[in-house]
């Protein structure tokens, strides 16, 4: 990982501020996302004194498209290439509540963000030498008791649980099919899921504890530095190994329609990256 450059989301507190530790101990040039400016100086901080090396905060909203695009651009702006990008940011909605754009907020947040970050920093990636998109999913993919994307809008819908794991459905449709209109390309992308990780998330959605953040960074940290994984595309992962996700994943109808929804409530297309 000796001088690749890594934009992690959601990177200034649990498993993606652990996967900026391990990564930059690795030799990475970590770009830290957040939305507060105050905790990525804390992480700055603690990346430095632990390994060394020295990071970058950018900060961004990611429920705001207009916020998104922005953070593509400043990224743009002070970087010549991106070798490694990890979505790791994630929320978990008790409630209903809507983005500035007007979107379901777990489902702006989750997957809307992450899907308009990754298409815009497709140069970038393509900069590479080998460009690694890896999206941190969640094994509750497997659960969701939909998958119509059609009504996530809907307000008499609303359950916390099916929003999340929608989401989380979504992160992993959208690599797949992100890896598979990238073939042509040096560029991967996979999905994971970390494990039952002890975060902010876990607690507040789900009002349990699990394994430590130590142990939930792992499998982001294999698909950033593996080197035998540098022609593996549209797998998901989990505890650092190759898994079988939902049969969804694998519905080319669902990817679809997912992805050109996505493109219609951001504004972004692929067509525009490539």
């Amino acid at each position: 990982m000796d001088n690749k450059v890594v934009l992690i989301s959601g990177a200034t507190d649990g498993i993606g501020k652990q996967t900026a530790l391990k990564l930059a101990a690795m030799g990475a040039r970590v770009i830290v996302h957040g939305r507060n400016r105050s905790r990525g100086a804390t992480a700055l901080q603690e990346i430095g004194e632990k390994t060394g090396k020295e990071a970058r905060f950018v900060q961004a909203d990611l429920s705001s498209l207009k916020n998104v695009t922005g953070l593509a651009e400043d990224i743009k702006k002070a970087y010549d290439r991106i070798d490694v990008l990890i979505n790791n940011a994630g929320v978990f909605q008790r409630e209903q509540v809507f983005s500035d754009d007007g979107y379901e907020m777990t489902f702006a947040v989750n997957h809307l963000a992450h899907f308009a970050l990754s298409l815009q920093l497709l140069p970038l990636l393509k900069e590479s030498a080998q460009g690694r998109i890896i999206n941190v999913s969640s094994m509750a993919h497997r659960s969701s008791p939909r998958t119509d994307f059609s009504d996530i809008h809907d307000i008499n819908a609303y359950m916390d649980y099916s929003a999340y794991s929608l989401s989380k459905l979504a992160n992993v449709l959208f690599s797949n099919e992100l890896a598979s209109r990238l073939k042509a390309t040096k560029i991967t992308s996979n999905s994971l899921h970390p494990g039952v990780i002890t975060t902010k998330l876990l607690r507040e959605g789900f009002g349990i504890s699990g394994n430590d953040v130590e142990q939930g960074c792992l499998t982001s940290v294999y698909l950033a530095s593996e080197e035998s994984l540098s022609s593996t595309s549209g797998k998901y992962f989990s505890n650092s190994r190759e898994t079988e996700p939902s049969p969804y994943a694998f519905d080319p109808e669902l990817r679809n329609n997912l992805w050109n929804l996505s493109e219609e409530l951001t504004g972004v297309k692929f067509n525009d990256f490539v």
